[in-house]
């Protein structure tokens, strides 16, 4: 038969119907979907094994006279490096297919196109750091360009890996990744993968085994703990295309990698200009807390990470930065003479002069919680809120998980805390992150890793609360954590903790400011939430409409 040889190549190098260069032309749409560009290169390796990413020729070799040809390769290989007998392998199931294969191409098992060689255990005592010895190669290393240790020893040459081979790492993730380091031991949980051929592309077949072990390994198909042997790695189950649509697949992979890899240098240089511009606005506002400045604080073009913005609008309010101070204020001394007994003196602080500095201890009194008998169900029947740490997720508690009963109250360690009251957690694991605070809005109860402090003077109660959310890095470093992790508050160092305290006007004015600042910090969060979620849920509805119509396309051929 006579070979149209522009039709062939015409043939060959057809496009999708769907351009996948016009789908990452789209990036900017789904910027912000979480871990957006790992997603796209997992796109392209899945349409890759799948035979989806190029078109394929009915004047390529088929894919079986390819696997005669590789079977003889093998047997040479075994012979020339006096291996033993070849292992063989069962046929492929069609049970064991995981998805339709294109026409011309076939299933094998990986153990027919490469040796799968085990590392060694070499003795540990015999790694050192620094320039004698060989390298070693362990699970972590096979995605780098060196090793962390070395080995002083005797070995085998059979375990020294060169650039260029293709390593799979046994435990956790099952990476397959070609070593990019200098000549190194396989040491054991590595795994190299030695082609019987050259009559294949093993950078394909290194993408079909991440792909097939990947899935595997989430499946639990092969194993049921996060380990393989050589014996599972070499039965894993891989497509095998024609040489000539290897060589294609690979090309294009390259090609699209390559533009994954722009695309990620153009979101890390956006986020590194966008963080210098967000500590920037941050330390303007910081400096001149006005309303010009505010709007750097939310400015469209960039984001500030909404936890830092609320971290300076509260160090701000207690720093006397927030809001103008008013000469006509009626002054502190005398709105609140019995907090004036423990006034702390200052040479010199960042507080306003006029401002009183009083040790937590000072405001009010305190009081600890409890636990009624778990014995007594009657106790735990009632409608108290019994507030423990797990509750302190909001600011204002006005209910709890738990409830007891007025008995349980009368017949056991546990207080009544009015409203009005701040409460705080001093004992638990959630202290290894939060020092989580809240004010009390009617009467309630508290467990023992709970304290509350009832002010004296309850117009400070608002004002108090703010304070404390701003101090919890102070606090935070004051805990105390046990040897077994459990986290631990010193209530000594809660009532040493010096507070600012400015005219009552000035308290309502900064009050007044931090919730409406807070406020528009929710809705900038929010408005973050929503457009990742669209960014996602767009990034979703491309690869659907892709892999949709490459499925059609391949129904019609």
């Amino acid at each position: 038969m006579k070979v149209d040889h522009a039709a062939r190549s015409s043939l060959i190098l057809q496009p999708s119907s769907f351009n996948l260069h016009a789908f990452f032309e789209k990036f900017d749409l789904f910027a912000d979907a979480p871990n957006a560009v790992a997603k796209m290169r997992a796109l392209v390796l899945q349409l890759a094994v799948q035979g989806r990413l190029v078109s394929q020729s009915p004047y390529d070799e088929p894919a079986d006279t390819l696997a005669t040809t590789i079977s003889e390769d093998r047997a040479a290989f075994v012979r020339t490096r006096s291996l033993a007998r070849q292992r063989v392998f069962a046929p492929v199931a069609e049970g064991q297919c995981p998805f339709t294969l294109p026409s011309g191409w076939i299933w094998t098992r990986l153990g027919n196109l490469c040796r799968v060689q085990a590392g060694f255990a070499f003795e540990s005592a015999a790694f050192v750091q620094g320039d004698s010895g060989v390298p070693m190669i362990r699970i972590r290393d096979i995605t780098k360009d060196r090793t962390q240790v070395n080995f002083v020893g005797e070995y085998r040459k059979e375990f020294l890996v060169d650039a260029g081979d293709y390593l799979v790492g046994m435990d956790g993730n099952f990476t397959v990744a070609k070593w990019r380091g200098p000549r190194a031991l396989l040491n054991q949980r590595v795994s190299r993968l030695q082609w019987y051929s050259q009559h294949l592309e093993p950078l394909f077949f290194a993408i079909a085994a991440q792909y097939r072990l990947s899935e595997l390994q989430g499946a639990k198909a092969y194993t049921t703990v996060d380990h393989l042997s050589s014996g599972q790695i070499e039965n894993a189950v891989v497509p095998l295309p024609p040489l000539a649509e290897q060589k294609r697949i690979v090309a294009k992979v390259d090609e699209l990698m390559a533009l994954c890899d722009r695309l990620e240098a153009q979101q890390q240089e956006r986020e590194t200009r966008h963080a210098a511009l967000a500590r920037a606005s941050l330390a303007r506002f910081a400096d001149a807390p006005t309303p010009a400045n505010l709007q750097f604080l939310f400015h469209s073009s960039y984001t500030i990470p909404p936890a830092d913005l609320r971290k300076s609008i509260l160090t701000l309010a207690v720093l006397g930065k927030l809001v103008p101070q008013d000469p006509n204020d009626q002054p502190v001394l005398s709105s609140f003479p019995k907090l004036a007994s423990g006034t702390i003196e200052y040479e010199s602080d960042d507080f306003p002069a006029y401002w009183l500095r009083v040790s937590l201890g000072k405001f009010g009194e305190w009081r600890g919680g409890g636990t009624p008998s778990k014995s007594r169900p009657d106790y735990w029947k009632g409608d108290i809120p019994w507030v423990s740490p797990k509750d302190m997720k909001v600011l204002h508690m006005a209910d709890a998980q738990d409830h007891i009963s007025p008995a349980a109250v009368e017949n056991s360690s546990v207080r009544m805390i009015p409203p009005g009251s701040l409460l705080m957690v001093v004992r638990g694991m959630i202290l290894a992150r939060a020092f989580p605070v809240a004010l009390t809005t009617r009467d309630l109860t508290i467990n023992q890793d709970m304290k509350a402090l009832l002010p004296f003077e309850a117009e400070t109660r608002d004002f108090l609360l703010v304070a404390l959310r701003a101090f919890d890095s102070e606090v935070l470093a004051a805990i105390e954590h046990s040897t077994h992790g459990t986290c631990k508050l010193n209530t000594e160092f809660l009532h040493r903790l010096t507070i600012p305290l400015p005219p009552l006007a000035e308290q309502r004015r900064i009050v007044a400011k931090v919730d409406q600042l807070m406020a528009l910090v929710d809705q900038l969060e929010a408005q973050l939430v929503a457009s990742r979620a669209i960014a996602a849920n767009l990034l979703e509805a491309l690869v659907a409409e892709l892999t949709t119509q490459e499925e059609s396309m391949k129904d019609e051929g």
